[in-house]
């Protein structure tokens, strides 16, 4: 009997549907499963739900700025009180902003610039994969 190897989880943080939906369809042909929550709050209570049930996700990627809503800045730190040990990237079209720059000194793994590239992605996330 073969057993079939557990995907890794990575959610995906972004209030655009269609670039949700376009990352989760790049991370599932990355050979990932995905998951897409349109703010900072969600992303938040996603994140704890999966770990308190045990079945942590590998990496999350968030949109550093929602409009009406907690972005990444807000959300990194939230996420990084669950676990420490998180992998969170934050995700931007203005990849000049201070935060994409220097992305590590506020708790993020790394980042990636919108609009999202297959090969970025896959390299961003070599190191959970």
């Amino acid at each position: 009997m073969v057993t079939q190897e557990k995907k890794k989880k990575i959610l995906v943080m972004d209030d655009e549907d269609m670039v949700g939906e376009i990352a989760c369809q790049m991370l599932e042909y990355l050979g990932f499963e995905a998951v897409h929550v349109v703010d900072g709050l969600d992303a938040v209570e996603e994140y704890k739900r999966h770990q308190d049930g045990g079945i942590p996700f590998s990496a999350v990627i968030m949109d550093l700025t929602i409009p009406g809503g907690m972005g990444g800045k807000e959300a990194v730190t939230e996420i990084l009180t669950i676990d420490r040990q998180a992998k969170v990237f934050v995700s931007s079209g203005y990849s000049t902003d201070p935060i994409m720059v220097n992305c590590r000194e506020y708790g993020f793994s790394g980042g990636i610039a919108k609009p999202f590239d297959l090969a970025a992605m896959q390299k961003m996330l070599a190191a959970v994969a």
